[in-house]
């Protein structure tokens, strides 16, 4: 990644300056950013908690995940072109809290952000560091400080561009991997071989182990109401991890106005494949060949290691290994360049240095990745030590962080809510969750610990009103006392460019208004009636059947995994490259004319070149102005 960064410093004049390496310049298109979205909500947990709770409740499982957390992307496709009608020179989605409400719900709202990208990281390196101590030996507390070392070496010369080419590659090999676990698993394996058989093994299994609260206790029902559960714990929890991740928000930012919905539709479709099939295939395999797995060890996200070495040896081991690290370094690079913008724009540049330069800037943002990652192996030692893991982590998010995602919203969306409504809900949807996950937990087991607090049902409840409560201060503070904002102040905001060209305001032409206006009723469109379809219209009228699968429909269900599976590559995986061929061929020219000596470099001004050189110039100048 850094090499790819040098070479496009090199033959496609990129400069690190403030704004390519926090916004890549906001010229990002619809593959490529695609991609960065998949690879970004691609954690640890996509691969380890997914197929978890496939094997804990069968089929309906890695619909309950996929549908659960793709929800989020698809409606953040709204916010993202608002986010370019509304402020579109924003390097963060605090700086348009700042302009709107002041310093103080910036402060608020910052926390949130931090404790957001901390919680992230941390399930990273949790999930990484057990999966890589499981398979290889390696200490788990080396594993935690390694890993995102070589994340903060790329991040930290290339800067966001950086973060959205490791992100392209991450996501290719993600899906060349599960591609091949879905052929040796439904054609190859000698223990099951196909989807025929597959279905008798996972019939047996459920005869011999009934699931609870399963249909019939059968594995391959929808009809599961602890799936149920978790679905509900699953898409309110990751309301948080989206919407208040700067993360999400810098992808909007740094897409051309043109393709920043589209990228965020295509993105979640396409990581919608990555739980569904990689559980429905690998999850259930665990159950078809009844592999014996502890309870702790499931809560670890340990399923899929013990099913990748039970169906292919070291192998299966090697790929599952390679899997997680690609899933853990992408997506903590996107947390590392997140952090590092907020505590450059929102800290250093708000309170620190207002007036500080292009250089001072990029200067600052080095130290933040640099130290974010540091201390992020340091939070994951102490989270291991004291016995927290992924899917504890995983469920207790949303208790944390969601009760900021309804006012950081309306402050996008809405004029009228006002500051003391900003200000206060988020404040206390925290207290009302907090108190409502502990006391649910005190009520049904009498203690409080990290096992009874880990249950489905505190989990929930403590989630659900983190999401729902800021409304009953919104709506009362905001109606009797309401706000006339009108945006004008988020369009003034400033980039901030190099040392000589200071501070400056774009303002979108007439024609990209109008076009950002079609973008975001079209966004608001088509994401809601995805959200339902995916979450509602789909798994709900099938847990209410409790319809038992036959072999006919469950050789479809599986058919349908694998189609999603090979789209998806096609959309973030060749797409972008179809995308991006003009650049790529130019770039590949210019390094055979570079090997070659004939390459025309940058050349000082009233440097003379002889008149082959001319003509060599000028053919490449045109062959550059139509590519762009």
């Amino acid at each position: 990644m850094t090499s790819i960064t040098f070479l496009c410093q090199r033959y496609l004049k990129e400069v690190q300056t403030s704004e390519m390496y926090m916004t890549a310049q906001r010229t990002v298109k619809t593959g490529l950013v695609a991609s960065a979205i998949v690879s970004s909500w691609t954690w640890a947990a996509t691969l380890l908690t997914s197929t978890e709770v496939a094997y804990k409740y069968g089929v309906s499982g890695p619909i309950w995940y996929a549908s659960g957390a793709v929800v989020q992307v698809l409606l953040f496709a709204v916010l993202a072109i608002e986010l370019k009608r509304r402020a579109p020179n924003a390097h963060t989605f605090l700086e348009v809290v700042l302009v709107r409400y002041g310093k103080g719900a910036h402060t608020v709202y910052l926390l949130f952000s931090l404790l957001t990208n901390i919680i992230v990281t941390a399930m990273l390196l949790l999930g990484g560091s057990a999966v890589i101590n499981y398979l290889t030996g390696m200490h788990t507390i080396a594993a935690c400080f390694l890993l995102p070392l070589g994340v903060i070496i790329y991040t930290l010369f290339g800067g966001i561009k950086a973060t959205f080419m490791s992100d392209y590659a991450h996501t290719v090999v993600i899906f060349i991997i599960i591609i091949s676990f879905v052929f040796t698993v439904y054609a190859s394996s000698p223990k099951i071989g196909s989807i025929s058989t597959m279905y008798d093994l996972l019939v047996a299994a459920s005869e011999k182990s009934p699931i609870a609260d399963n249909q019939d206790g059968s594995l391959i029902t929808m009809s599961s109401l602890q799936a149920l559960i978790f679905g509900i714990i699953n898409i309110v929890g990751n309301f948080g991890t989206v919407f208040v991740d700067n993360a999400y928000w810098q992808r909007a930012i740094a897409a051309h106005p043109q393709y920043a919905v589209k990228a965020y539709l295509i993105g979640g479709l396409s990581w919608f494949a990555i739980p569904f099939t990689l559980a429905t295939t690998m999850g259930l395999a665990g159950r078809a060949l009844q592999i014996d797995i502890t309870p702790f060890a499931v809560s670890q996200g340990l399923v899929l290691p013990d099913v990748a070495v039970a169906i292919l040896g070291p192998a299966g081991g090697f790929a599952c290994l390679v899997l997680v690290f690609m899933a853990v370094t992408s997506a903590s690079s996107a947390e590392l360049i997140a952090v590092s913008s907020v505590m450059t724009y929102d800290v250093y540049r708000t309170y620190l240095r207002p007036e500080a330069s292009g250089k001072e800037v990029v200067r600052f943002s080095h130290a933040c990745v640099i130290s974010f990652g540091l201390l992020m192996g340091v939070l994951a030692v102490l989270l291991n030590l004291t016995g927290i893991n992924l899917g504890y982590l995983y469920t207790l998010m949303g208790v944390l962080i969601s009760s900021a995602v309804l006012p950081l919203t309306l402050t996008l969306l809405w004029s009228k809510q006002n500051k003391l409504a900003a200000i206060l809900s988020p404040l206390f949807g925290f207290c009302a969750a907090v108190s409502t996950w502990l006391a649910v937990t005190y009520r049904l087991y009498g203690t409080i610990t990290v096992n009874t607090t880990s249950q489905n049902y505190p989990m929930m409840s403590g989630n659900i009103v983190a999401l729902v409560s800021p409304l009953f201060i919104i709506l009362p503070l905001s109606l009797i006392s309401p706000d006339r904002f009108d945006f004008d102040a988020t369009r003034q905001i400033e980039q901030v460019l190099d040392d000589a060209q200071g501070q400056t305001v774009i303002a979108a032409s007439e024609e990209e208004l109008a076009s950002m206006a079609k973008s975001s009723r079209f966004a608001k469109i088509s994401s809601i009636v995805l959200s339902l379809a995916l979450f509602i219209l789909w798994p709900l009228p099938m847990f209410f059947s409790r319809y038992v699968f036959s072999k006919s429909f469950f050789t479809g269900w599986v058919t349908v995994s694998i189609i999603w599976v090979f789209l998806g590559f096609l959309a973030v995986g060749v797409y972008p490259v179809f995308e991006g061929r003009y650049t790529l061929m130019n770039m590949a020219r210019e390094i055979g004319r570079d090997l070659t000596g004939r390459r025309v470099p940058n050349l000082p001004q009233g440097t003379h070149l002889s008149e082959e050189h001319i003509d060599i110039y000028t053919v490449e100048k045109k062959v550059n102005l139509h590519s762009s």
